[in-house]
């Protein structure tokens, strides 16, 4: 969902224009984030790929493991992600708009979303090892606890991130003129959303 402001004056309007026409060449948060994007899809990538490998060498083995994988909990997830990530967008759009107190709510309601999450897969995690499902304990599972621990790093790392948007709008050191860093944070908030939304459905329902 984009958010439209409605009132811009013509020094906005004007100022907009030269700014998006000055750094036409550099994308949406900055080149240095859309390159730590590419890496990170890159070796997901590869390990989605290897697992999917293994999963025809062990097929009978895989589809064990996935009968022992909570569904209801990784899909409860993916929609916690897909809402954090609408949370976000409007968050930037707000902050674009100028208005600060909305974008503040709209950060934070996407930090919520995070926190469930990880609460969530923290609940999921210790299902497998109450029931001696660790790292290790075959093909299917090494690798279900090596990309899904791999991207909750990163979504622990981008909810770091965001409490320090969070608290930089809060403070006014974001605005209109000024939210590169909300906008980098947000291009990784959506990664993570990325990255879930492939490993999602090979992992569990494949």
């Amino acid at each position: 969902m984009r958010v439209e402001c409605t009132e811009h004056s013509s020094h906005d309007m004007k100022t907009s224009y030269q700014t998006a026409s000055s750094e036409a060449w550099e994308p949406p948060g900055g080149v240095l984030v859309w390159l730590l994007v590419f890496l990170e899809v890159i070796t997901f990538g590869a390990g989605i790929i290897t697992f999917l490998a293994q999963g025809r060498d062990h097929a009978a083995e895989f589809a064990a493991g996935r009968e022992l994988l909570n569904q209801p909990l990784a899909f409860a997830n993916t929609l916690l992600l897909l809402t954090g990530g609408w949370c976000m967008a409007n968050g930037l759009g707000s902050l674009r708009c100028g208005n600060q107190g909305k974008s503040l709510r709209w950060v934070i309601a996407a930090i919520l979303t995070g926190l469930v999450f990880t609460v969530l897969k923290g609940i999921e995690y210790a299902e497998k090892v109450q029931h001696g499902i660790g790292f290790g304990r075959d093909v299917f599972f090494t690798f279900y606890y090596a990309l899904t621990g791999f991207h909750l790093v990163h979504m622990l790392a981008a909810l770091v991130l965001l409490a320090f948007m969070a608290r930089g709008i809060r403070r006014g050191h974001y605005h209109r003129e000024e939210h590169l860093d909300v906008e980098s944070s947000g291009i990784f908030w959506h990664m993570c959303d990325l990255i879930w939304l492939l490993v999602y459905p090979v992992i569990y329902l494949l």
